[in-house]
């Protein structure tokens, strides 16, 4: 099944310190509404079935997100909005504008949430969004991002005390984030396996990952190319077809940094983008496992 995550626009109206938009000077990028439309339509054809609205803040273009989630359900694709629920300051605001959604065809509403969020929107933002999906038949559930520390138990326990769906999620230190401090780990060893969900960026670069992979700056091996000189078919392969990206979705990355001869009781002081960072964006340990990709690397598998 192909899914992706689609940037419409990298504007945000907040700037969150652990956001993984890189920069100190904010770099505004924006498709033009028939352009996306036309992606939309080229996805459809090639079996795009799942279709996430992320990067900045989507909400931002609310009039154009609303054509592209109709032209989505024509088309027959699931779709999600990732937001920071900052339009919903009250509950009327947020059930009018979901109720809209609703009827625009949108499946899933993802709201992130976080003590940085927080620092910019009220907690009753994301309360709001989340009680007006239940009302207006969208699911939805929140991203509580998170680097486990003792401050962020105040907000996990606003989200329990309301009864909300939520999802810890583990901070990712790249772009703003790559900036904060990080907490030792403990834990047991990990497969740290990663679906590599592709990720379409406003200026038509598409990534193999929607994470932190478009951060990788030396390398750049996540980068599958442009839509302006490649088919959307034509990347989706790229992607699927990928030795190396396959043993990232099959093996794992930690057993790959153990292929490679990192030792288990390093590898574990590493999180799943910094350990995938270290190994991928180090141009001769890439080639050494782009080599091995093939059938060497496959067979290290129990």
């Amino acid at each position: 099944m192909r899914k992706i995550a689609f940037g419409y626009s990298t504007r945000c109206n907040m700037r969150c310190a652990h956001c993984v938009a890189a920069g100190a000077v904010p770099d505004y990028k924006k498709m033009e509404l028939s352009q996306a439309k036309e992606i939309i339509r080229d996805m459809a054809a090639v079996d795009v079935t799942g279709i996430s609205f992320t990067a900045g803040e989507p909400f931002l273009y609310f009039s154009d997100l609303l054509e592209l989630i109709a032209l989505c359900r024509e088309l027959n694709i699931y779709t999600r909005i990732v937001t920071n629920s900052y339009w919903a300051d009250t509950p009327e605001t947020a059930q009018h504008m979901l109720s809209i959604l609703k009827q625009s065809g949108l499946s899933q509403l993802r709201i992130s949430s976080s003590r940085w969020h927080q620092e910019h929107v009220p907690p009753r933002n994301v309360l709001n969004a989340a009680q007006g999906c239940m009302q207006t038949g969208i699911d939805y559930f929140i991203s509580f991002v998170t680097d486990f520390a003792k401050e962020d138990d105040a907000h996990e326990q606003f989200l329990r005390d309301h009864g909300l769906k939520f999802f810890p999620e583990p901070i990712i230190y790249a772009g703003r984030a790559d900036s904060l401090s990080r907490k030792e780990l403990f834990t047991d060893y990990q497969e740290n396996r990663c679906a590599m969900n592709p990720y379409l960026a406003p200026d038509l670069n598409m990534y193999a990952c929607c994470d932190a992979g478009s951060h990788f700056d030396t390398t750049n091996v996540f980068l599958l190319g442009n839509l302006q000189d490649h088919s959307i078919e034509q990347l989706f392969i790229r992607s699927e077809a990928n030795p190396l990206y396959n043993c990232i979705r099959s093996l794992g990355i930690s057993a790959i940094a153990s292929f490679s001869g990192i030792k288990a009781s390093k590898i574990i002081t590493y999180r799943k983008c910094e350990l995938c960072k270290m190994l991928f964006d180090t141009p001769e340990t890439l080639i050494n496992l782009q080599e091995a990709a093939g059938i060497d690397l496959q067979r290290w598998v129990r």
